[in-house]
């Protein structure tokens, strides 16, 4: 789910992402003047509203080489997609810590992008797809 909102009086357009519990969660960006480790003490006045437009992702340097690198139509398909189906693809192929499953799925999204397909399939969109904060799809519980 996209939001845009304020916290701390500063705007901010973001991702919620699955938690794979059926709820979702925000990553504090370092920019919205909040320092978890520092902070946690500390009140934080947010407000947010979903966004009808989606923000483009944080395209991993990896699949960026790649899509460089990938025929015209691969390129072409990329642009042509929303910005939420971009996402979709940069969370499958970052839904791994594996170094040989991810550099297949690069492999793979270019292929399935030159077929004409538009979004990952076979994926499921509720689990959290983060590797550094999640375990077996689910987000991990603070300690």
């Amino acid at each position: 789910m996209a939001i845009r909102g304020v916290v701390n009086g500063v705007d901010f357009s973001a991702v919620l992402e699955p938690d794979g519990r059926r709820g979702h969660w925000l990553r504090i960006d370092s920019s919205w003047g909040i320092n978890p480790d520092e902070d946690a003490q500390e009140d934080v006045d947010i407000s947010f509203e979903v966004s009808p437009e989606w923000p483009e992702p944080d395209v991993p340097p990896d699949l960026a080489r790649a899509l460089l690198d990938a025929p015209d139509d691969v390129r072409e398909t990329w642009a042509d997609i929303t910005p939420m189906a971009r996402w979709e693809w940069v969370r499958w192929v970052n839904a791994t810590a594996n170094v040989t499953t991810r550099e297949r799925r690069i492999v793979v999204s270019l292929s399935k992008m030159a077929d004409g397909k538009r979004r990952p399939c076979c994926f499921d969109l509720s689990a959290c797809t983060d590797v550094t904060v999640s375990s077996s799809g689910k987000l991990r519980q603070p300690d």
